[in-house]
């Protein structure tokens, strides 16, 4: 009697036989399958980790933004110096991280300089002894920097920037003190010649700020070396 063949049962659809063993064709095809949806899988990782190492180095470059010159300080500078083109290098920074106001080497030369300045620091106009400074420590847009030359000079040493003094010019023979201005903030305290303050004191001036209406009234008194300043 002639055997019967089984006859494969019909296909569900994951392509298996539900009558009958797999094929070796349907095994490769569900190999393959597997196989390609890992690459996939693999394909698209990699590409995401490149992506972000990409804007990671873009983001951190010097050359993934604007870049501009900025003048900076070429060794460390002392308070109430003269500031000189050798004080000064340039160098270039990114854009978005030059602090407002900063200025040039033409700008800064032949000024005083009101505070301590660290080598690589940029130079900006409050720095500077001048018109901007002078605003920003009284809070008045129309201020002035007066330098008063000091009668006594043990007061130069408890002058710091930032203090308020009185503006005092003494009266001849014994007479009652004339107050030239009265508030005036110290920027700064200058030796002869406009070196930074030490320890002698004699013959030192204060570079302090005051409303622009009294700075000649001020100037003038200091030249004959008869005005004082009294700390408030």
């Amino acid at each position: 009697m002639a055997e019967r063949r089984a006859r494969p049962g019909p296909s569900d659809t994951s392509g298996r036989t539900t009558g009958g063993t797999t094929g070796p064709v349907e095994v490769v095809a569900a190999l393959l399958g597997r196989a390609s949806w890992r690459r996939a899988v693999l394909v698209r990782r990699c590409l995401a980790a490149v992506l972000v190492a990409v804007a990671a180095v873009l983001a951190l470059s010097p050359g993934g933004g604007s870049t501009t010159e900025v003048v900076v300080a070429a060794r460390d500078l002392a308070p109430g110096s003269v500031v000189a083109a050798a004080d000064l290098t340039r160098t270039t920074w990114p854009a978005e991280l030059v602090p407002a106001g900063a200025v040039g080497v033409a700008a800064a030369e032949g000024r005083v300089l009101a505070g301590a300045l660290r080598a690589g620091e940029p130079l900006t106009d409050l720095r500077l002894a001048g018109a901007a400074l002078a605003a920003a420590a009284t809070g008045m847009p129309d201020a002035a920097a007066v330098p008063v030359r000091l009668a006594d000079p043990d007061v130069a040493a408890l002058l710091t920037p930032g203090v308020r003094v009185d503006v005092v010019a003494a009266a001849p023979e014994g007479g009652e003190p004339t107050v030239l201005a009265d508030s005036a903030v110290v920027l700064t305290v200058l030796e002869p010649g406009g070196t930074p303050g030490g320890t002698g004191g004699r013959g030192r001036s204060a570079l302090v700020a005051l409303p622009r209406e009294l700075a000649t009234r001020v100037a003038a008194a200091s030249l004959s070396d008869q005005v004082a300043v009294t700390l408030r």
